[in-house]
């Protein structure tokens, strides 16, 4: 058989065609290693994502509002006001069902490696739970954690310590405010608290176990300096021993404020929404407004556990309400004097 130019010249010129498809390239569906650096004076600070979930706005979101006797109490939102939760996601282009991220922030003071939060580990399942990868992924051992700080014991932020009853951090001391501890290692309150609260209880006891075991769970109070450059700032009202942590180094300040914010849209706007795994609303509001107007005074920084991956951004004040600005994206990473 004689081999003919002619033949193939279609496929030829289809081939040189700049239009034409070279080959079908499969879709990878996964995101790149959830983590962001940046520098605060000394301290390198890295945002770690642990994953993201669905956050049920329309059944745990509540509002504090002054009742017809004078009384300020909590009401559902999607009952008191229909459509606004919808209306203030719209306006940042989201809707329900609304992603929402768990972050953790890990701070090297060129001393000590230190933790703060460890996302959920295991109590929720495979959205989540891979901090422990995205901790490598930005080139740190989980064996080199010094301390994890704890802002408070709800699973999405304890679960992470020890996935599966196992510890993760074998070198690491765990820091917790004392008042969470003795809140959620009481079996009393365990059999009084909302039914929806009850599995935190248990998910806390398997989570602190094994350090526990060892010894490697020590408690703080308010205001305690746990390292230099860090101190526990008391935060109530989403659970009773809910701590920030007040990180500076040379001057320049970054407050990691675990569930001050739970959806940026729609608590930026209406500090008076609140959700129901708040212990107290009424504090919660409180101390969420008091740091919102306090971090857009003095220009520090924040760490959010549950704002848009890496949840590091400033605060806004502007025609009486707040608004949140993300940090901006940046390859340069450089200690102040260099």
């Amino acid at each position: 058989m004689r081999f003919s130019w002619f033949a193939t010249l279609p496929w030829l010129l289809l081939l040189a065609s700049p239009d034409a498809a070279v080959a079908e390239a499969p879709q990878v569906r996964t995101q790149a290693p959830g983590f962001y650096r940046m520098m605060l004076g000394r301290f390198e600070i890295t945002a770690l994502l642990d994953g993201t979930h669905v956050f049920p706005v329309p059944t745990v979101m509540t509002r504090n509002e002054t009742q017809a006797g004078g009384e300020r109490r909590a009401v559902m939102l999607s009952d008191a006001h229909p459509g606004l939760a919808d209306a203030l996601l719209a306006g940042a282009n989201l809707g329900i069902p609304l992603e929402g991220s768990i972050n953790a922030f890990l701070i090297n003071t060129g001393n000590k490696l230190i933790l703060i939060d460890s996302g959920a580990g295991s109590l929720y399942g495979a959205c989540c739970g891979h901090l422990p990868e995205n901790l490598q992924a930005a080139g740190y051992r989980p064996e080199q954690i010094d301390e994890i700080y704890l802002t408070h014991l709800h699973a999405d932020h304890v679960g992470g310590i020890a996935p599966n009853g196992k510890p993760a951090f074998p070198n690491a001391i765990v820091r917790v405010n004392q008042k969470d501890l003795d809140y959620w290692l009481d079996a009393k309150n365990e059999n009084e608290a909302p039914k929806f609260l009850r599995p935190m209880f248990e998910g806390d006891r398997a989570s602190l176990k094994p350090y526990m075991d060892s010894g490697r769970v020590r408690t703080f109070v308010d205001e305690q300096e746990l390292s230099p450059g860090i101190r526990a700032v008391p935060t109530p009202g989403h659970t009773r021993g809910h701590t920030s942590f007040a990180v500076v180094s040379d001057g320049q300040r970054l407050l990691v404020w675990g569930d001050l914010v739970h959806v940026a849209p729609i608590q930026f706007p209406e500090p008076n929404v609140t959700v129901t795994y708040d212990s107290d609303p009424m504090s919660a509001e409180a101390k969420r407004t008091k740091m919102f107007a306090k971090s857009a005074q003095d220009g520090s920084w924040v760490a959010a556990a549950h704002i848009a991956f890496p949840g590091l951004g400033h605060i806004r004040s502007a025609d009486g309400h707040f608004e949140w600005i993300p940090a901006n994206y940046t390859t340069v990473l450089k200690p102040p004097h260099e």
